[in-house]
């Protein structure tokens, strides 16, 4: 995944002073670069059993979509908190730069399915906790997590072994 690596672009003080966000827009206009990456996660999680991918808002939507489509099982978005019409669950957690609420749709997993979460970027590991919280509330069993980007200096992935041993990354900073 070096192609992907050389893609990712890195923008300083991005949300805020001190942080450098690593921006998969460059990736996205990459057709082909983005098909090997589909075709990377479809290898990794075909045959392994899980009912449903959940894509956190909303970069994880990108690729945890497509993913779903290859292996053809539902897909289930992760948003924040007001954008979903239907009734929902809540999780409130901190970021490293502030706090957020996610929801999920209260019918969108059925109880023991097993759940892939899928999110571009790991950075603390807070988002996809909170995913993961959402998911066991509705009943629903976590596989694992997939991400494109881990910053493993953050240690998030620490975080997320409460919920499954299985944290994955395509390219690690």
């Amino acid at each position: 995944m070096e192609k992907l690596r050389a893609k990712i672009r890195d923008v300083e003080d991005f949300p805020k002073p001190g942080i450098v966000f690593k921006d998969i827009t460059p990736v996205l206009g990459d057709a082909a670069l983005c098909r090997d990456i589909t075709l990377s996660l479809v290898n990794r999680y075909k045959n392994k059993g899980i009912d449903a991918i959940v894509g956190v808002e909303s970069r994880g939507f990108l690729f945890g979509m497509l993913l779903a489509y290859e292996l053809n099982i539902p897909f289930v978005p992760i948003r924040k908190s007001g954008k979903l019409p239907f009734r929902t669950l809540q999780h409130s957690y901190d970021l490293e730069y502030g706090s957020a609420t996610m929801e999920v749709h209260e019918d969108a997993i059925l109880e023991d399915w097993n759940v892939l979460i899928h999110d571009d970027l790991l950075a603390t590991g807070g988002t996809a906790a909170a995913a993961a919280h959402l998911v066991k509330l509705l009943k629903g069993k976590i596989y694992g997590f997939s991400f494109l980007i881990d910053l493993t200096y953050l240690e998030g992935g620490t975080q997320l072994k409460e919920f499954s041993d299985r944290v994955e990354s395509l390219v690690k900073y």
